[in-house]
């Protein structure tokens, strides 16, 4: 954020320190239990926060390209973001409280964090990153080079023209996931890699001779146990105030128990009667997944009802909800070709998907809808193309959806590298999902929404934006 928006940059760093203090207080204050889903919503938050400083100062550095002084650019900059801001917070918000409503267990707890971080993250982008920069100014740091300026407009990128392509390439992959689905099902492997937690497993209790952190235990023990019991999703709970570690795997037949024993009793001492094992239950009913399926399709339907009402065209938020629906199916596909775990992380990463994707469409609709209205009034060159129209707002926000969608994913590829197992098998996934809602957002929303447009009711409409058609 320093580099690319220099002092604004700065600015937009101390506010989100404060968003993350703020976080921190408000979940202890309202004694939030902090789960991994629940982790999920904080990083979407914080994800969230810094977009909404990208949107802002990206936005400042248009103006100052304009040629306006340093206040009336940031005066321009707040209040023309505002509007993509509130929407694609609110859209979310709207799917955070239907998910909170009529969600269970850890679907609750993902949307109670996801919550807060939205308020929390319209707070200090609006009122303590304004506060802050606006304080630079009257201390008198004033120089136009410290706001940031963009060098020069840059052609606009025919992505309709590709839109042929970047529809083939998503249908591919969907239909791909689905294909190995039915080959993983048909050859018994299951279409999909389900965890103890849908399925049920083996729990085995292990006594040492002395504790070992969870961080020892996934450094030294976990790549040999993935071999012995060929489960490469184990998890591991030690237990508090003693050397005793639980070790949760898929059922586990009476040679893989032995092998088990054998590796320890080898490797580390422990003696057979130190060991003990039991068969486990599902910790995810039918139910909780019913709930949380019906709390995603009724969020939906809501956000739909929302962007259509703001956006007053039923073309803008179906495609919105087409472009979610299509990085769901890109990662699930991700899930079922790489035999990810399917457990309550893979729930969590969803909503996450869901939450994040529908923000980042929200900015380019908001541009489109923008530029349309300027064009009636008569601000630039009546009766051009719509799809020129289409092009220049998705290039003009394609730096913004870089840079947000790049933050977030440095964040997400860091708790991959240093996280254990457990967050490793959230943090993948979630990776692809960030790089898929981008490429939704800047490749097909834009194209789909075109298509509609131009195709469906394209007789009541002409072809070009700014120009009418004379009453009869």
């Amino acid at each position: 954020m320093c580099m690319v928006y220099l002092l604004p940059g700065l600015a937009s760093s101390l506010a989100l320190v404060i968003y993350t203090g703020l976080i921190l207080v408000l979940l202890n204050a309202f004694d939030i239990t902090l789960t991994l889903p629940g982790i999920a919503g904080i990083i979407l938050g914080i994800g969230m926060a810094v977009d909404a400083n990208v949107i802002i100062f990206a936005r400042v550095k248009e103006e100052l390209t304009a040629g306006k002084s340093v206040k009336s650019a940031l005066n321009a900059g707040f209040h023309k973001a505002m509007s993509a801001i509130l929407d694609g917070n609110i859209t979310t918000l709207i799917a955070a409280a239907v998910l909170w409503l009529k969600g269970s267990g850890t679907v609750k707890g993902f949307a109670q964090t996801l919550a807060l971080g939205i308020v929390v993250s319209m707070f200090t982008a609006l009122v303590i990153t304004r506060m802050i920069v606006y304080a630079f100014y009257a201390v008198g740091i004033r120089n136009t080079k410290l706001y940031g300026r963009i060098k020069e407009e840059r052609e606009p990128i025919d992505f309709l023209g590709k839109r042929k392509i970047f529809f083939a390439v998503s249908v591919a992959v969907i239909l791909i996931g689905f294909v190995f689905m039915g080959v993983n099902a048909g050859t018994g492997k299951g279409a999909l890699n389900y965890s103890l937690e849908f399925k049920g497993g083996t729990s085995t209790n292990v006594t040492f001779d002395k504790a070992y952190t969870l961080k020892e235990i996934d450094e030294t023990m976990i790549p040999d146990l993935e071999k012995v019991t060929d489960d490469p999703n184990i998890q591991v709970q030690t237990v508090a105030n003693s050397n005793q570690v639980i070790f949760k795997t898929q059922t586990l037949d009476l040679e893989k128990r032995e092998a088990f024993a054998k590796y320890m009793a080898d490797e580390f001492g422990v003696e057979e009667k130190d060991i003990t094992t039991e068969n486990i239950s599902s910790t995810v009913s039918s139910e909780m997944r019913v709930d949380a399926i019906i709390a995603v399709a009724i969020a939906t339907v809501f956000m739909l009802l929302y962007i259509w009402l703001r956006f007053k065209d039923i073309r803008f938020a179906t495609s919105a909800v087409v472009a979610l629906i299509h990085d769901v199916l890109v990662v699930l596909a991700f899930y079922v070709i790489a035999r990810i775990s399917v457990g309550n992380t893979f729930i969590a990463c969803m909503l996450t998907i869901v939450g994040y994707s529908i923000n980042a469409t929200i900015v380019i609709f908001d541009r489109i809808r923008e530029e349309m209205k300027t064009k009636k009034r008569g601000r630039v060159q009546r009766g051009e193309e719509l799809d020129v129209l289409v092009n220049r707002c998705i290039t003009r926000t394609l730096t913004r959806s870089i840079y947000t969608s790049l933050t977030t994913f440095v964040m997400v590829a860091v708790l991959f590298i240093m996280g254990v197992s457990s967050i490793k098998e959230f943090a993948l996934p979630l990776m692809v999902g960030i790089i898929c809602g981008a490429y939704s957002s800047v490749c097909i929303t834009g194209a789909l929404w075109y298509v509609m447009k131009t195709k469906i009711g394209k007789k009541a409409e002409p072809a070009k934006v700014g120009t009418s058609k004379k009453k009869k």
